[in-house]
């Protein structure tokens, strides 16, 4: 950006557009991948291997790291659910309160430059996500609004799920964010966990919630998330999990095995499993770990797993259109109606 006067709107003026993997079908090329070699090839296995779950009618767990949606790739998401292709979602803040529900209000992510001077861009309010702009005027009406969804909430604590939940009902109700993750969740029974749910705008909107009513106040409870995801493992059975980047989300979703375990239930590990990451596993870091480390850890059953060393963004939607296109008929699991007497209509 060059060192001039540069009005907001012209910065703010281009819209990532999120990608609709039902205009096209990868089919194609990620079959003539699966004949080469590396990453393409792994990719079409992994794809494969999303396709025997869904085959198997295992219940599916979607985790996604980092920043998706503000990339363009919370409508594959969104169809995802629609279809009955996803059963659970664990997921950063990020892409949950301050990218999808953040859409979802009617506001937009930008087309950047990652070689913008970032002096400039703070004193115009705007923020910055590698090349891509957010208006933080529109990220605080955000977080003005989970401060007004927990205002409406009995005062006490809430798993994120549940408050997620609300969340889903306060788009519902006024007809926003007809092609919102949050929105779609809620109308097909998907649960969607949080873990760090604090760690993003929601964070701000309770921090200003619990200021406003310090004596009776909704609070989070994250280890009700893992209890309940927990319990979802056990009625479930067979799982498997597709993994978009690593960090919280991913250990979240493998350690539920671990968890009923301690709770003296016998159960599979995960049986199917899948990972897009740019993570190295030199580091001895979770987000780069292999599915086969994770089996000694009795997680995930190995054979049947797939590491894809790619960035998400080049990747999920190839994989995605080739498994939106081609998974069989299967009924949708709708675990949310499990906690349903903890978030009344």
């Amino acid at each position: 950006m060059e060192r001039r006067s540069v009005q907001k709107k012209d910065l703010l003026s281009t819209p990532v557009v999120p990608i609709d993997i039902k205009a096209f079908d990868a089919g194609p090329i990620l079959e003539a991948m699966g004949k080469t070699a590396f990453q393409a090839r792994n990719l079409h296995r992994a794809a494969e291997i999303y396709l025997e779950m869904l085959e198997d009618d295992c219940a599916v767990i979607l985790t996604l790291a980092g920043s998706l949606v503000s990339a363009g790739q919370g409508l594959i998401v969104h169809d995802l659910i629609r279809k009955g292709l996803v059963d659970v979602i664990v997921a950063t803040g990020a892409n949950i309160v301050d990218q999808d529900f953040f859409e979802a209000l009617g506001h937009r992510h930008y087309q950047g430059d990652p070689r913008a001077d970032d002096e400039a861009l703070r004193r115009l309010w705007i923020d910055r996500i590698y090349d891509t702009y957010i208006d933080e005027e529109e990220l605080r009406h955000t977080d003005y609004t989970v401060a007004e969804i927990a205002d409406g909430l009995e005062p006490r604590p809430y798993s994120s799920r549940e408050f997620i939940w609300h969340m889903g009902r306060y788009l519902a109700e006024r007809g926003l964010g007809e092609k919102s993750i949050v929105r779609a969740a809620y109308e097909e029974g998907v649960p969607i966990f949080v873990p760090a749910f604090s760690d993003s705008s929601a964070g701000f909107g309770l921090v200003y919630h619990q200021v406003k009513h310090p004596e009776a106040h909704v609070t989070i409870d994250s280890v009700a998330d893992f209890r309940e995801l927990t319990e979802i493992k056990l009625k479930a059975g067979t799982t498997g999990l597709v993994m978009l980047g690593g960090g919280v989300p991913k250990n979240f979703a493998q350690d539920v095995v671990v968890a009923a375990e301690v709770l003296g239930h016998r159960v599979e590990m995960h049986k199917y499993a899948i990972q897009i990451t740019v993570a190295d596993e030199r580091d001895g870091g979770l987000s780069g770990s292999t599915l086969s480390e994770a089996q000694s850890w009795g997680k995930v059953d190995a054979r049947l797993s797939q590491m894809v060393f790619a960035e998400a963004t080049l990747a999920f939607p190839l994989l995605a259109s080739y498994v939106w296109h081609r998974a069989p008929a299967r009924a949708k699991r709708r675990y949310a109606e499990l906690f349903r007497e903890k978030a009344p209509a």
